[in-house]
């Protein structure tokens, strides 16, 4: 990881990191079989062209993934008692605060 990048996270972040991976990501190039399946699905619902980490971890279990995807897509994406735009608005501040890529 790049310094740069390292000096934008929190210190208790910073601290983790400093122990290493604790999961496995399997990354995009990587990806095969039923996660490559998976990734490709995302990348085709999302629009964008790399999965994020946090789906990442759960590429050793495609089905969960598909699951986390699926839930992820009802809670974060879908109206409710929050519209998507005030979702959306949550989510990119929560990042700002965690000095987390949205």
């Amino acid at each position: 990881m790049s310094e740069e990048k390292t000096l934008l996270m929190p210190d208790y972040i910073q601290a983790i990191s400093q122990l290493g991976e604790k999961i496995k990501l399997i990354q995009d190039a990587d990806a095969t079989g039923d996660t490559a399946v998976a990734y490709d699905e995302w990348r085709a619902k999302s629009g964008r062209t790399q999965m994020p980490g946090i789906l990442k971890c759960f590429g050793h279990c495609p089905d969960f993934l598909r699951h986390v995807m699926r839930f992820s897509d009802t809670v974060h994406f879908s109206e409710g008692h929050l519209s998507r735009r005030h979702k959306e608005m949550i989510a990119s501040y929560v990042s700002y605060l965690n000095r987390c890529p949205y």
